[in-house]
């Protein structure tokens, strides 16, 4: 799959990212938020954290949203536009207000992580077919969207639902399903999620949330449920990452090869690790499920600094290889690096490896990649690769 769509028309842009983002309150040291006295401000959203990392990797983007007039809507669209984004398509709301959120400084996977919600009745949750420019939303190669604007009101949910309307007007449409079981008292929103995935083009799903949503169990389970998508990509945390591509059925035997030597490497480095059983197994099932029409790229090993912004950072590495027609093993490389850039800095954004370096690393045998170990700092040009990529 290579995304493409009319270049001559002058308000097409490589990828239109539509979603709510927050102001994201950051406390000011670790502890519960009925302690913390103070609290440092940032930004926040799905998906606008694709669309700022895809501007910073070079790509013209616009972000589509709702804000409230007030001073929390001026942060949110200037400082996504100090990335290099399109914020000319975010009207102002006078009638409700910017979403926020708080958080605690711990791991969010930990029960000990604290988040605080305001978003209730926000502006983006106001989003709907008939208050978003849809000419502006369609104008790019890519429409990049997220199962978290489906869940913050009915109406949202019906946008997407026209968003993914096939047409001939339709750009590829890029749909990260981002279940969070906190956004959906109604039961049924697992279904709403699959039945938007199965319309979109290229699907980015986790092992975990396939498994909690819809109760599959494997790659090629989640692949098989979604028989709509031309790519579905399934994440499976610190294993790696399987990609199912419906259009790839002619793989050249060196392909299989090289992928089933990454495979083998990628063993090897989880054994090296003494790597937990269970996920030991989760990721045998993703390397048994990349025969065929799938690649698998095992993750990198990386000095987390801040386990956030992973996901997205993945969704906009992945992207932008597919924007410049590289091919399926390569693009999960590039989503591997983009989210080890998020790992290995604070926040949820951080700046991508300039396109050359993360070619050059890209571009390593499976070896030389099992080996690499990126800590902070990494995607700094230094001028020696021994300071920016820590092998062991």
């Amino acid at each position: 799959m290579t995304a493409t769509g009319p270049r001559d028309a002058p308000d097409v842009v490589d990828v239109v990212a539509l979603g709510e983002s927050m102001v994201t309150f950051l406390p000011s040291r670790p502890g519960r938020l009925a302690d913390v006295p103070s609290f440092d401000r940032a930004i926040g959203g799905a998906e606008s954290n694709v669309a700022c990392a895809l501007a910073a990797a070079g790509h013209s983007v616009r972000w589509v949203s709702r804000v409230g007039s007030d001073g929390f809507g001026d942060h949110l669209v200037e400082t996504i536009g100090s990335y290099g984004v399109d914020v000319t398509s975010v009207p102002r709301d006078p009638s409700r207000p910017t979403g926020v959120y708080f958080r605690t400084a711990g791991d969010r996977a930990t029960d000990a992580h604290e988040v605080a919600y305001y978003r209730a009745g926000s502006a983006a949750s106001a989003m709907t077919a008939g208050n978003v420019d849809l000419a502006a939303v369609r104008a790019g190669r890519v429409l990049h969207l997220s199962g978290i604007t489906a869940a913050l009101s009915g109406d949202c949910a019906g946008l997407l639902w026209e968003l993914t309307e096939p047409g001939p007007d339709r750009p590829l449409v890029s749909f990260d399903v981002n279940f969070r079981p906190g956004l959906w008292p109604d039961p049924d929103g697992a279904r709403v999620l699959l039945d938007l995935a199965r319309r979109a083009d290229l699907v980015f799903v986790g092992a975990d949330e396939a498994r909690a949503a819809w109760g599959l169990h494997g790659a090629r389970a989640i692949a098989d449920a979604l028989p709509g998508p031309d790519v579905v990509v399934v994440k499976q945390g610190g294993g790696g990452a399987v990609a199912f591509d419906k259009n790839a059925q002619g793989r050249q035997d060196a392909e299989g090869r090289e992928d089933a030597e990454g495979r083998e490497d990628a063993q090897g480095k989880k054994d090296a690790e003494g790597r937990q059983d269970a996920e030991g197994r989760e990721d045998a099932e993703g390397r048994e499920d990349a025969e065929g029409t799938a690649t698998f790229v095992p993750a990198l090993r990386v000095d987390v600094v801040a386990a956030v912004g992973a996901g997205d950072a993945f969704a906009a590495g992945f992207l932008s290889a597919t924007l410049r027609g590289l091919p399926l093993r390569d693009r999960l490389r590039h989503g591997h690096l983009a989210a080890a850039a998020a790992l290995t800095a604070p926040g949820d954004l951080a700046a991508p490896p300039a396109r050359d370096h993360a070619d050059r690393l890209v571009a390593l045998d499976d070896t030389a990649w099992g080996r690499l170990r990126l800590g902070p700092g990494w995607t700094e040009p230094t001028g020696r690769a021994d300071q920016e990529v820590r092998t062991p």
